[in-house]
């Protein structure tokens, strides 16, 4: 088994993040072992698969016991064996289901892939299980280099600050523009944008049920998202309200909080152009421009979905999280922050950081990224399998009519590997129906926008294969049948 990722650079001295122990010869040995024995596990599990009557009863009291710890029933009921092959994972009742959700995006390369295995055992053998702000590794630096290289390669960004969770990372980013404004009380954000679930991003997030009861603190101007049915009007139409809620809060405004892509919005996707429009007016009024990757980061035909559309040279802040494991803020020069701004005890685990690292090391170097990139060929097949069944079972895809009654130009959209499928008009209590019927057939997916609502797919693109498209629609169309 060859180690990927042993050493980094920095200012040209190579430093190694592996713990000594990982590289004893022996040691290495023995990870070998485990990973041939983990290969040779998975073999057998090449689809999805119904559960085993045997466990159905355990299982099902493992289900209500959870409920009732949560105070409330989980949207499907999942508890993992803690095994899997790539897309494909093993629930504890023996039934194996295709994962076309990866925890939300978090997990690239999908289940027990022998590279993060191996990542992992090797953290086992660090000193320490949680790295933290004023004591870390070298797996800190590792990490943090390559994120901060990657972005410096397109943009201004140059700095880097890590955390434990993507809703983390944009508090410091918040943190970062109010202090560069001088403690500016406003904020600027896409409508149905999505920021995380802490009370300030639950603020700022376009829910109203994800800040029910909250004491509101934050003042947000909302501006319409590209709407692709107006095309250039749809640009107009925002800069006049941006510069409507500019001139009526002059030098009040901390940021513009731009999700490029929409993730929770319903994987909208806005052209170079609408972008920059928006940038040349905040650089104009010296507005900051934060943009949020927390779900789009690594998942287009470039690592930073900001690169993919161009507008690298207009950006301040950058939040990424979720496949990186580790989630972290980048800045530039500029808006590096004083001291006592950000900091805590926690940054991360050790495994988060090895399997983090991997990951992106992997991505980085693998063919994932470019035009002809694995990506890139996900995406087409998707749109391939997609396209193959809204024309053999038209019934089932009706014209999708949204909340200002204008009909939507296609029931296929998404970029890179942030897929969506709009089914049965985008109706919200039939996509819920759904997806707990392919959860039974063996597809995890999840609801997406905010009317209409689109079934979201986030392949694991580490270890996703083209082909694999096939059963997934074929396991499609089977539940769509069953479907009132």
């Amino acid at each position: 088994m060859t180690t990927v990722s042993t050493k980094f650079k920095t200012n040209n001295a190579p430093l190694s993040h592996l713990p000594p122990l990982a590289v004893n010869p022996r040691v290495r040995g023995a990870i070998d072992l485990i990973i041939d024995e983990l290969k040779r596990e998975q073999a057998s599990m090449t689809g999805a698969r119904g559960s085993d009557s045997n466990k159905t009863e355990a299982y099902a009291a493992w289900m209500s016991r959870n409920n009732e710890l949560r105070g409330r029933p989980t949207m499907y009921p999942y508890v993992g064996a803690g095994f899997g092959h790539g897309p494909l994972v093993q629930l504890a009742d023996g039934s194996v289901k295709w994962d076309m959700l990866s925890g939300i995006g978090i997990n690239m390369f999908g289940h027990s892939d022998s590279r993060m295995v191996e990542a992992a055992i090797e953290a086992a053998l660090s000193d320490v299980c949680m790295q933290g702000h004023l004591q870390h590794n070298t797996d800190v630096l590792a990490i943090s280099e390559l994120l901060s290289a990657e972005a410096a390669r397109v943009s201004r960004l140059r700095h880097c600050f890590v955390t434990n969770s993507g809703c983390m990372a944009n508090e410091n980013a918040l943190k970062i523009c109010q202090q560069k404004t001088q403690s500016a009380p406003r904020v600027i954000a896409f409508n149905d944008c999505f920021m995380g679930r802490s009370t300030t991003m639950s603020q700022i997030g376009d829910s109203a049920a994800y800040r029910q009861g909250l004491v509101q603190n934050i003042l947000v101007d909302y501006m319409p998202f590209y709407d692709p049915a107006q095309g250039s009007r749809s640009t107009d139409a925002t800069v006049r309200a941006l510069k409507q809620a500019i001139a009526r809060y002059p030098k009040q405004h901390s940021c513009f909080v731009m999700e490029v892509i929409q993730g929770e919005g319903g994987f909208n996707v806005a052209p170079r152009e609408f972008l920059v429009a928006l940038m040349q007016i905040c650089k104009a009024a010296a507005i900051p421009i934060w943009i949020d990757e927390i779900q789009s980061f690594g998942r287009t035909e470039n690592m930073f979905a900001f690169d993919t559309l161009g507008v690298g040279e207009f950006v301040d802040v950058v939040t990424v999280g979720k496949m990186t494991q580790v989630c972290a803020c980048l800045f530039t020069s500029d808006f590096n922050p004083g001291p006592g701004l950000m900091a805590g005890t926690f940054s991360s685990s050790t495994s988060a950081y090895h399997i983090g690292l991997r990951g992106l090391e992997i991505l980085q170097s693998g063919g994932y990224y470019g035009a002809d990139g694995r990506i890139a060929k996900l995406h087409r097949a998707f749109r391939e399998c997609a396209e193959d069944l809204v024309a053999r079972r038209g019934e089932f895809f009706p014209p999708v009519v949204d909340s200002h009654g204008r009909t939507l130009p296609d029931v296929i959209g998404g970029i890179g590997a942030m897929l969506r499928l709009t089914p049965l008009g985008g109706d919200k209590d039939r996509i819920s129906a759904l997806l707990k019927v392919l959860f039974e057939e063996g597809v995890i997916a999840l609801n997406c926008g905010h009317g209409p609502y689109h079934l979201r797919f986030l392949p694991p693109i580490g270890v996703m294969e083209p082909a694999q498209f096939k059963p997934v629609f074929a396991i499609i169309e089977r539940a769509l049948q069953r479907v009132p």
